[in-house]
């Protein structure tokens, strides 16, 4: 006699995943409003896109003072950590969308399925940063890591069979854990380390190796770094914005939520990854110093960074009562910081072509005086000088690493920072420099939009500054 099986539905809070919901929907109108616009006039598309960011921030908004509670069969989650990283989410995806109109026609790849794409690519990261399921983490880098491949081969083909490869590790990691462990839920993975026996352990710090080297990769960190700088300088200026910003965003929060499921596995992984950071942010600023292409510059400046923000997951690891507050706010510093430097860099394209050595930043000062201000400003945060986020960010790092006794990598960090002021003072330096001979400026005078978004991101860089004690305490409290 044949046996009937019931599966039960899920029950699913959309209000928890209207945020998500919105982006991908809008995403959808935007490709629709592609299909019907007139050739090459992408307005109404950056219209609809910031619209649906907005109506979603607002979404996020209203969830911020709601319990942590997950929905969707445990699949989705909702708390304060992830409600803030979905915010800087929306907030970079939206910055994108602005600079990216003006220069995609100077490079004369005015494309309009860009919009949806960067949408969909922020959907992606959105899942990333709400869940505590494995697959459901693996499946938001997959929605996230597709986008980014199209947008990155705009204008020019790019090999993307080494991160193919590289983040399927993440998936071969999640199977050992499984195996080991029974279950893909990160709020039931840690506990199960105390009651297996020695075999499935083995199992289980195999498969959290494997998934940091995907992770790794993603955030470049050493020795999965190379493809950072290659990728920047080769993909669209507004692409290398995103990806340096809102791509290791998302990637960070997910780490963030696998290394504190397995804070009983604190002995294997704090050495190895401290020895990591160490590499990364010598790797980074080091490369940075011999470097004349901007682009490539802010790309070994990415790796740098993602070192700092490494001691800083690090420390939360080996004491949980720290908070969220460090990583978060030194993500936001840095995305401001780098959209920002980005959006100005953005400025070199020119009659479909975007020269973006050092000098073609001369004469920046003349040709759009705020432009090399806001550049200026960008670039004293990147160093940490105060009173700008970029100061408060490397401090709250320095402070946590000393109060969790990792005082090798405070030393280093306070080491890489000096090292770093050689190659962003270059930057400046660059843009205050008088035209060389040329026959006609390498750069033009800002659009209305990219100079919203340098004004938008020297603003955030003070205005996190001012609120930095509210901020901070919220996320700690979470």
């Amino acid at each position: 006699m044949d046996k009937a099986f019931h599966f039960p539905i899920p029950t699913i809070d959309w209000t928890a995943v209207l945020p998500i919901a919105i982006v991908a929907l809008t995403g959808m109108i935007a490709l629709i409003a592609e299909m019907l616009r007139p050739k090459h006039i992408n307005n109404r598309i950056v219209g609809i896109s910031i619209a649906g960011l907005l109506l979603a921030a607002v979404a996020s908004i209203l969830q911020l003072q709601q319990p942590r509670y997950l929905t969707a069969g445990d699949l989705l989650l909702r708390d304060g950590f992830g409600t803030v990283i979905q915010l800087m989410l929306l907030v970079v995806t939206g910055m994108t969308i602005l600079m990216s109109e003006d220069y995609l026609r100077q490079k004369r790849i005015p494309f309009g399925e860009f919009y949806p794409l960067v949408l969909w690519s922020t959907v992606g990261a959105m899942i990333m940063a709400s869940t505590t399921n494995l697959l459901v983490i693996f499946l938001g880098l997959e929605i996230l890591s597709v986008s980014l491949y199209v947008m990155a081969g705009m204008s020019r083909s790019e090999e993307k069979s080494e991160e193919s490869a590289l983040k399927y590790f993440l998936l071969y990691g999640i199977a050992f854990v499984y195996g080991a462990t029974g279950v893909l839920d990160l709020d039931y993975i840690g506990t199960t380390w105390l009651h297996h026996d020695p075999t499935s352990r083995t199992l289980l710090i195999f498969g959290l190796g494997l998934m940091l080297i995907g992770f790794g990769f993603k955030t470049s960190l050493v020795p999965f770094h190379q493809w950072t700088p290659d990728v920047y300088q080769g993909a669209p200026t507004n692409v290398a914005a995103f990806m340096a910003s809102g791509s290791k965003i998302a990637a960070f929060a997910a780490l963030v939520r696998v290394l504190g499921a397995f804070s009983a596995l604190s002995d294997y992984w704090v050495p190895a990854l401290s020895v990591i950071a160490i590499l990364t942010m010598f790797a980074g600023n080091f490369a940075a110093l011999v470097q004349k292409d901007v682009k490539r510059i802010l790309g070994y400046s990415s790796i740098a960074n993602a070192g700092y923000v490494l001691v800083a997951i690090i420390a939360f690891g080996k004491d949980r009562n720290l908070g969220y507050g460090t990583v978060v706010y030194f993500l936001l510093s840095y995305t401001l910081m780098t959209v920002g430097a980005f959006a100005v860099v953005s400025l070199l394209a020119k009659n479909g072509r975007e020269s973006t050595r050092l000098e073609d930043l001369n004469g920046l000062w003349r040709r759009s005086p705020f432009a090399a201000l806001a550049l200026l400003v960008f670039m004293a945060s990147l160093i940490g000088i105060p009173p700008t986020a970029g100061f408060v960010g490397k401090f709250l790092i320095f402070f946590d690493a000393v109060k969790t006794d990792l005082m090798p990598l405070a030393i280093v960090l306070a080491i890489n920072s000096i090292i770093s002021i050689y190659y962003y003072m270059g930057i400046a330096r660059a843009a205050f420099v008088a035209d060389s001979d040329q026959t006609e400026p390498s750069s033009g005078k800002p659009s209305p939009a990219i100079t919203g978004v340098c004004a938008l991101c020297a603003a955030g860089i003070f205005a996190a500054v001012f609120f930095y004690t509210p901020l901070v305490g919220f996320l700690n409290s979470r």
